[in-house]
């Protein structure tokens, strides 16, 4: 292989199952340059902290099998950057939303971080149909209160859907005696996981044998709240101005139907697709409201967005 430019970007195979990009500072000869590469990529092992918590729960490290599974996802959440680095970025943009309704209802903050592991905060659609930042089925978010059908979704509705996933992790809370049972039953259902207890003779998430999600459930929470809390430690860097941040929004009140949101969102400054980037809750381009419910959009303030004419 010939090198012929310095600072040349070079994309190579180190492995059938590993693609790294490697930028030459200085062209090696071809006699050294498969060795530098091989010795250019490090991947290291992680010291797991000792102290690592939940909710003000300990996870108890001792335990050996405790141990290696809190390391299985320390290692896969900390080698998977572009994920990761995603993470903080839509963090930064979401957790201030989420964090003062965790605190208004009394959840620790720690479930900001279940958020992250249900959706990678985004308006995810599970195969079973969840949708939304935290998840919520369609049954659940209608017994909490929801609005669900083809016009709303509010599901999608980030402070609704918070809502409902405070109240959801208090019931849990207050049936299966701790946190870290109540965030496994975000996952498995109340029922299910009190049916576990009760079958394996146990009181506590740590000693009960659980299927491969809900088994891993707690330790993908644990370690994004470790990763996303110690950036620098686990080898993401970043400047303030790289993560993602909130547009400043206005409210506007509708209690009609609206036959057609792109001319709506034409009389705001905006576009349709803006609209629904800050209500991602109204699901079709028109709101049938024969009940007359009031409705509240968000509207971009000017000067955030530039439209074409």
């Amino acid at each position: 292989m010939k090198i012929v430019q310095k600072a040349l970007a070079f994309v190579g195979l180190l492995s059938l199952s590993a693609l790294f990009i490697y930028a030459l500072q200085d062209a090696p000869t071809d006699e050294n340059f498969e060795k530098k590469l091989i010795n250019d990529y490090n991947v290291y092992a992680l010291q797991v902290p000792d102290d690592l918590s939940f909710a003000g729960e300990p996870v108890p490290l001792g335990n050996p099998d405790i141990l290696e599974r809190m390391d299985r996802e320390l290692l896969v959440n900390t080698y998977w950057q572009s994920n990761g680095l995603l993470m903080f970025k839509r963090a930064k943009k979401y957790f201030p939303v989420i964090e003062p309704i965790l605190k208004k209802h009394g959840v620790p903050d720690d479930f900001k971080y279940l958020a992250v592991i249900e959706s990678g905060l985004s308006n995810a659609v599970s195969p079973a149909g969840a949708r939304g930042v935290w998840q919520i089925m369609k049954a659940t978010g209608k017994e909490n209160g929801l609005e669900v059908n083809d016009n709303v979704d509010e599901r999608y509705h980030l402070e609704k859907a918070t809502e409902v996933a405070c109240k959801y992790l208090l019931e849990a809370k207050e049936g299966l005696g701790s946190w870290t049972l109540a965030a496994a039953a975000y996952n498995a259902g109340n029922t299910g996981v009190a049916r576990r207890l009760e079958e394996q003779q146990v009181n506590d998430y740590y000693d009960l044998l659980l299927g491969e999600e809900t088994g891993r459930y707690l330790f993908r929470i644990v370690a994004l709240k470790e990763i996303l809390s110690n950036p620098k430690t686990y080898g993401f860097n970043f400047r303030e101005k790289d993560l993602y941040s909130n547009v400043p929004t206005y409210q506007v009140e509708i209690d009609t139907a609206v036959t057609d949101f792109s001319s709506l969102a034409k009389s705001f400054g905006i576009n349709y697709k803006i609209l629904k980037l800050h209500n991602p809750w109204l699901r079709e381009p028109h709101l049938n409201n024969k009940s007359r419910k009031v409705y509240t959009l968000d509207i971009p303030k000017d000067g955030y967005y530039t439209t074409v004419k």
